[in-house]
């Protein structure tokens, strides 16, 4: 390169890097300030990976809330609401002020990198080690024709950002400067920080509803809004070193300082047709436990292992999600921060929900939004395996819900929903019970039998039980609407009950004597079938009640 050609650039504030879909169905890459300037007719962001849509959202978020320096209160975020379109000239305003910190090769300080990051033997990885689709290790598992040899500058800016909140753990290159360092290697410090939150964010209608649902005003309670909260591209570029102690510095400042949290330190290696190897190091490392009052995406749970290992009053963490589980069966840390079954102590709950449904639910508190609103809250989440050093499986869910059910002063209809869920809970158990009894009436192994049962049970009842719960108004009487989900519930549990019986075979019929806890007792499919009809009525009993004339369809 001669002294008169320019350093090498590209500027994600204009250059077209962000995966959306537009409100047609057809899908484009945008520049940020495109983002901005069209939120209101895109539906979404696309990521590569649900993941990497979480990421990418709060780096909006980041943006969103610094450019506007606020929103400071509910009357300054009504006025964004009620306009049609976001306030892109000041957004895009402050990009150009700061482009260059989003300049992905930037000579000096290179978005969300270290430009002088490099091991004591200048070794560079292949990019496998940010893209998540690609276990490591497992190079033929690759959902990619040509792996990950090389990358366009768009998408590696994609998992730059990804790799900030969702890296896996693992051992990782020990860069020069690092004083963490011990033979070459850094060792073991956690999944980025995004990776350790069970995710939620509120969905509006379009991009631009999405972004103003999740940007929340500085005086909400419970959250902390300190007037020296910036972003990582208005910080002092990091170097191969970690940050002084985050503790010592109450940081993360705030949500625009958190949201864009450097949990590792990259360096891209690249030539004019893109990206081809890396550099990947550990950054700044965040401990999980009480951050409640700073992360308001996800819900919170009370460790009391941790209580005691750390001889502190209170401890809370992250509450991840379940893969096993659908998003309506996690309802209660939803909408009530409770979990269905657990002990609830008087002097602190046991499961705080995501801060971000406190902050919907004041806004119709407020006013500003009609009690019927509808949301969709989005669950999002990495789930990691072998010691955290790998991403096994991502969640991807979504329950939509009208916003009285997260209502403190009028919990009634939240309380209906929590308790329907319940419901559904038990039926399946039921029909799991009633699986149990055919098998062990046919002298057969129950586990698998009873298994199959609950998964199909559980996979018949998402459908209805979502359709129900938007169904949920201001002013309904509690006890009729649930008695309504319970009816449902059992018409589709006793369908799949009377399959279950019609396919039990001979020796089902026949039966069989089995020793229980209270003795020898004869079973048979018959009998089986007898119990259940019971035990069903009794898990369900407002069954037994006449729907009302004025009931919901």
């Amino acid at each position: 390169m001669s002294t008169e050609d320019p350093p090498p650039s590209y500027d994600l504030t204009t250059q077209p890097w962000l995966p959306v879909q537009r409100a047609d169905g057809s899908e484009a890459l945008l520049s940020l300030q495109e983002v901005f300037e069209q939120a209101h007719s895109l539906r979404r962001l696309v990521g590569d990976v649900p993941t990497q849509e979480f990421a990418l959202l709060r780096l909006l978020l980041a943006i969103l809330h610094d450019a506007i320096e606020g929103p400071a209160d509910v009357d300054e975020w009504a006025e964004l609401w009620e306009e049609k379109h976001l306030p892109a000239r000041q957004v895009t305003e402050y990009l150009h002020r700061h482009r260059d910190r989003f300049d992905l090769l930037h000579p000096r300080h290179p978005f969300f990198q270290v430009a002088d990051l490099a091991t004591a033997k200048a070794e560079v990885s292949s990019l496998d080690r940010i893209v998540a689709d690609v276990p490591n290790g497992e190079r033929f598992f690759t959902m990619r024709a040509r792996g990950t040899a090389r990358l366009g500058f768009a998408e590696a800016a994609r998992w730059v950002v990804h790799a900030h909140a969702f890296d896996p753990s693992g051992i990782k290159s020990g860069a020069v400067g690092d004083p963490r360092v011990k033979g070459g290697r850094g060792y073991p410090l956690g999944v980025g920080w995004a990776g350790s939150l069970g995710g939620v964010l509120a969905e509006g209608a379009d991009l631009r509803q999405t972004l103003l649902l999740n940007l929340i005003a500085a005086d909400t309670d419970h959250l902390r809004f300190p007037p020296d909260d910036r972003p990582a591209w208005r910080r002092e570029p990091t170097t191969a070193a970690p940050a002084a102690d985050p503790a010592s510095e109450v940081r993360p400042s705030g949500i625009r300082d958190l949201y864009t949290w450097q949990t590792r330190r990259l360096r891209l290696h690249f030539d004019g047709d893109g990206a081809y190897g890396l550099v990947l190091a550990y950054g700044d490392p965040l401990p999980a436990r009480n951050m409640h009052d700073r992360e308001p995406m996800t819900a919170w749970r009370r460790s009391p292992a941790q209580e005691k290992k750390l001889g502190l009053a209170q401890v809370y963490l992250p509450r991840e999600h379940d893969p096993t589980r659908s998003a309506w069966r996690g309802l209660g840390s939803l909408v009530a921060g409770e979990v269905h079954g657990a002990a609830q102590r008087q002097e602190a709950a046991a499961v705080v929900r995501p801060r971000i449904l406190d902050w919907v639910a004041r806004l119709t508190v407020d006013g500003v939004l009609p009690q019927d609103y509808l949301i969709r809250a989005r669950l999002l989440g990495a789930v990691y395996g072998t010691q955290q050093s790998v991403i096994d499986e991502i969640v991807d869910d979504a329950v939509a819900m009208p916003v009285v059910l997260l209502h403190e002063r009028d919990s009634g209809l939240g309380r209906t929903a929590i308790d329907a869920v319940a419901d559904a809970e038990s039926a399946v158990t039921v029909l799991g019970d009633l699986a149990t009894d055919l098998a062990e009436a046919a002298g057969a192994p129950a586990d698998p039998p009873r298994n199959a049962a609950r998964d199909s049970g559980f996979g018949a009842l998402d459908g209805p039980f979502r359709s129900w719960l938007t169904t949920l108004a201001p002013g309904d009487d509690g006890a009729q609407r649930r008695g309504v989900w319970q009816r449902e519930a059992r018409r589709v549990v006793g369908g799949l009950a009377d399959g279950l019986i019609d396919s039990a075979g001979e020796a089902a019929w026949q039966g069989r004597v089995i020793t229980t806890a209270t003795g020898a007792v004869w079973l048979s499919a018959s009998r089986a079938e007898t119990r259940f009809r019971r035990k069903l009525r009794q898990a369900l009993p407002l069954t037994t009640v006449e729907p009302s004339s004025e009931a919901h369809p």
